[in-house]
């Protein structure tokens, strides 16, 4: 079964190559793995002594965060290495400054996971999530490396729970404990007959309870905003937006609208903006205007969403009509009502935060128009809703000071 594993392995690798002639992302994605190990060789010293976190993309990276921080708070001496699967999480996190290198992850074939290894020679590694390459595991678990999955998930249709994934549920025995994020996947993994265990939660409420200690102002928000209820609708994908763009055209409220779209690609950004009828600013224009007077604000760039949730009233997440919605615990943690689309069935804090209604989940027009003028009109309501979702994070921190404190007992 390794060996045909090894075999999948390759051919997807030939096929990627193919594909990045024609794909800009696919391109990132080989492109970028090409000096993964002369930036390895610069960064890391045979004496270093060092840790590796890995994650699958940004959303992965962000929930490994807090405990990165911690980590490196407890092991000054050590060296942190971060690596991504994924180029939407290598491309936005690649010049962060927490790791002393960042790198992508080169693909899982035993001559690439030996070289990896090799040169990171890690103490401690972790993965976040999910994301279970059977070389790299197979190897960490010959070298007795103690590796960790923190926040993790696991559901029935994973090949795990398989009558035919025995190949797979190998690859659990590498790990020297999972921490995972509910009863659900703790049961699952129970039921192979690990005891390893330990239900920490998600550490994702950890890193946005600390959002409310920083500086989260932007004068320029503020000008635009100009004291009137805002709508602040994040990481939208184009079916969220045909219904948004609709009621905005329509809404007759004294309102203002923030559109942080998941795409920026000026070609989309000025279809965007040429299909709101009200008045429109760009952020890339935004300089020497009165912005109080314009309606509708598109933030063409990245990195300062969370900031943004701050100054809104009311916020809509996006990817809910599509293969899932975004991070809705940001504008949660300000304590303002979430609007969101019909798929987020696998988002447990989505299917909690509608349970509890401070989230609403919409799966038309009509409903969506429903929603928000509810929101905007009633001010007891969009207040009570908000106070559920910020007291729902309050009451979820503290998985990263679970691992922690596990960690240490194991390593012991």
């Amino acid at each position: 079964m390794h060996f045909l594993y090894n075999l999948i392995t390759q051919l997807a690798q030939f096929l990627i190559k193919i594909t990045a002639l024609f794909s800009p992302k696919m391109k990132l994605f080989v492109d970028g793995r090409k000096d993964v190990f002369v930036i390895l060789e610069q960064k890391i010293k045979p004496q270093d002594r060092t840790i590796w976190f890995h994650s699958a993309s940004l959303g992965e990276y962000e929930q490994g965060l807090p405990v990165i921080e911690k980590i490196k708070e407890k092991y000054p001496s050590h060296k942190i290495v971060i690596s991504f699967f994924s180029p939407s999480g290598y491309e936005v996190r690649k010049n962060n400054t927490i790791a002393d290198a960042t790198v992508y992850l080169p693909l899982d074939t035993p001559k690439n996971a030996e070289r990896f290894l090799k040169l990171v020679h890690p103490e401690l590694v972790f993965f976040i999530k999910y994301e279970f390459w059977i070389n790299y595991l197979d190897l960490l678990q010959k070298q007795q490396i103690p590796t960790y999955l923190i926040s993790g998930i696991f559901r029935e249709q994973q090949l795990f729970f398989k009558w035919y994934g025995g190949f797979y549920r190998k690859a659990l025995d590498s790990f020297t404990h999972f921490f995972v994020q509910n009863e659900t996947s703790k049961k699952l993994i129970s039921q192979l007959g690990k005891t390893n265990i330990t239900l920490s939660g998600d550490t994702r409420f950890d890193r946005v309870v600390t959002i409310l200690e920083k500086d989260n102002s932007l004068d320029f928000i503020a000008q635009f905003k100009n004291s009137k209820t805002t709508i602040v609708i994040g990481s939208s994908w184009p079916k969220d937006e045909s219904l948004l763009i609709e009621y905005i055209n329509s809404c007759q409220h004294d309102v203002k609208f923030i559109i942080a779209p998941h795409n920026i690609k000026p070609e989309q950004i000025q279809q965007l903006q040429n299909c709101i009828t009200k008045k429109t600013v760009l952020f890339s224009a935004k300089e020497n205007k009165d912005l109080s007077q314009f309606d509708v604000f598109i933030i063409d760039t990245i990195g300062i969403l969370t900031k943004i949730y701050s100054y809104g009233d009311i916020a809509y997440v996006g990817g809910g009509f599509g293969k899932g919605i975004h991070n809705l615990l940001e504008p949660a943690t300000f304590g303002i009502p979430i609007v969101i689309g019909p798929n987020f069935a696998n988002f447990d804090e989505a299917v909690k935060l509608v349970d509890n209604k401070g989230c609403t989940s919409i799966n038309n027009f009509k409903e969506l128009e429903i929603t928000f003028s509810t929101l905007i009109q009633n001010t007891e309501t969009r207040h009570q809703k908000g106070k559920i979702c910020s007291e729902f994070v309050q009451k979820h921190k503290g998985a990263t000071d679970c691992i922690l404190s596990q960690i240490a007992s194991i390593k012991n």
